[in-house]
């Protein structure tokens, strides 16, 4: 009888530990019957709302050298606090950090009248966009040249490239080897208050409007995706 009892009770105990070992599995097969159920036609959860344009403004205005070209975004952060000797300028270092910032922002505002797109050997090639289309810059010389009527110079490509200029001031702005260059290591009140308030307010805008009219082109220094400005042109 002993046995008997003995025998019993190790099997109900290897019956549980099967169970709860299984349960796991039962837990996931439950899972997968609900969401499969739920696919048939059964409740479905609702999709995640849309972000709002203010919400993508304030998030890519954490980023704003996202909005610019990467050459110049590296040029900057490699010379600027060689050209300001780390904040603390002379004159002639004062001049040199002038002429650079005026030279990256000229080079942020041609960058937004250049375009790709891949050729019939399937490479990518830059051009500058004229009213015409597209002006290829290193496209083989004698090869049949695509038509690129579609990229045309538009209005919106000169909002583009203000608004790429301005977003490079916010970014010089909120340097603090090119802010310690111009206004010291201890800036007037007044100043400092300006250049927290102000880079913050024009980067804020900007980001709404790049958000509200976006670019489709992938000039010199964007990345290249297929669809618009990386599509294939054919002959």
């Amino acid at each position: 009888m002993e046995l008997a009892a003995a025998s019993s009770s190790s099997a109900v105990s290897v019956r549980q530990r099967s169970t709860a070992a299984s349960s796991p599995l039962l837990q996931e097969d439950q899972l997968q019957q609900e969401k499969q159920q739920g696919a048939d036609g059964g409740s479905i959860l609702p999709p995640p709302a849309p972000r709002s344009p203010l919400y993508q403004a304030l998030t890519s205005t954490a980023s704003l050298a996202n909005l610019l070209p990467t050459g110049t975004v590296l040029a900057f952060q490699l010379l600027a606090p060689t050209f300001t000797n780390h904040g603390a300028c002379d004159a002639t270092t004062a001049l040199l950090t002038r002429s650079l910032l005026a030279v990256l922002a000229l080079s942020c505002l041609l960058a937004s009248f250049t375009d790709s797109l891949k050729g019939p050997d399937g490479r990518v090639y830059y051009g500058l966009a004229t009213p015409r289309g597209l002006w290829l810059l290193d496209y083989p010389p004698g090869a049949p040249v695509p038509d690129t009527a579609k990229y045309r110079l538009a209005f919106i490509d000169a909002v583009h490239a203000a608004l790429s200029v301005a977003v490079f001031g916010v970014v010089a702005a909120r340097d603090k080897n090119v802010v310690g260059c111009f206004y010291g290591p201890s800036p007037a009140k007044e100043t400092a208050e300006a250049l927290d308030i102000v880079p913050l307010g024009v980067g804020v805008l900007c980001s709404l409007l790049f958000v509200a009219f976006p670019t489709r082109r992938h000039g010199i220094g964007y990345p290249v995706t297929n669809g618009a400005g990386g599509s294939s042109i054919s002959t």
